[in-house]
């Protein structure tokens, strides 16, 4: 069924859509908190190395860095695969189970690691790991 050139989605795949879209919404939600951790346990452990003059602290403040940007490749990634699902969805010609979850047709090889190293992250975490480095070189 269509109206002019568009076409009109029934109620179960707008519920559907929205359903998606709260679990995007949530992805997001989770990276961003994963960036407040991440900045707020690394700025600790740099306060702290630097304060006591201490490069082991220095060298351990890069494992929850590297650890924060892998978990948050896998929720970019995750909501990535939502955000492909949202777009069978949406599509009136795509046939989709109401109200599947089925993220399993938009995975792609290497798609944590292609998310982490995405230009965002990359900016984010790489600043850190520059910040880190530098404290190592200050206190070491």
């Amino acid at each position: 069924m269509t109206t002019g050139d568009s076409p009109v989605l029934d109620e179960g795949r707008i519920a559907h859509l929205e359903l998606i879209q709260t679990i995007v919404a949530r992805m997001g939600n989770n990276s961003f908190l994963i960036k407040g951790w991440s900045l707020t346990i690394s700025g600790a452990l740099l306060a702290f190395a630097v304060g006591n003059d201490d490069a082991s602290v220095a060298v351990v403040s890069f494992v929850p860095i590297v650890a924060f940007w892998f978990l948050d490749g896998y929720f970019l990634y995750q909501e990535r695969l939502f955000r492909r699902l949202y777009d069978r969805v949406r599509r009136p010609e795509t046939a989709v189970e109401p109200f599947a979850m089925d993220v399993a047709p938009g995975r792609e090889p290497a798609g944590v690691a292609k998310a982490a190293v995405s230009p965002t992250l990359s900016l984010f975490y790489g600043g850190l790991v520059m910040a880190q480095a530098f404290a190592l070189l200050f206190v070491g």
